[in-house]
């Protein structure tokens, strides 16, 4: 069964009144998490024109950490969240509601316009 297929036999499973798992719903909330940041975190790094390795030496992380949260590996914790905002130097907005999850990196006044903006909405 491809991907696609499993997307909407869950859709179809919900519009017929089934409940999602309490379990199931938290994983899904957790990995949509891990993508939005992921996708925030590589953006704002490649429109800085930055590599993996440079950013891990301005953040005090190691490539392979880089590599596991732009890969959906990780949800680091606040202080390391800390670090990688001020190394790409942005702040970071999480915006959590509902079945949507929101992380954007807002470039500090730097004279430029890049915005890392990534959003994972529930299927």
């Amino acid at each position: 069964m491809s991907h696609s297929r499993w997307k909407t036999l869950r859709e179809r499973k919900l519009a017929e009144g089934f409940v999602e798992p309490r379990a199931v719903a938290e994983a899904r909330q957790e990995i949509q998490l891990s993508m939005a940041l992921a996708r925030a975190v590589h953006e704002r790094r490649t429109a800085l024109g930055w590599t993996q390795a440079q950013l891990a030496e301005r953040a005090g992380l190691t490539q392979a950490k880089v590599s596991r949260i732009e890969g959906s590996d990780t949800v680091p914790a606040l202080p390391l969240l800390t670090r990688l905002a001020r190394a790409l130097d942005a702040s970071l907005t999480i915006a959590i509601d509902d079945g949507t999850t929101r992380l954007v990196f807002t470039p500090h006044d730097d004279g430029t316009d890049d915005r890392a903006d990534a959003d994972a909405d529930a299927a």
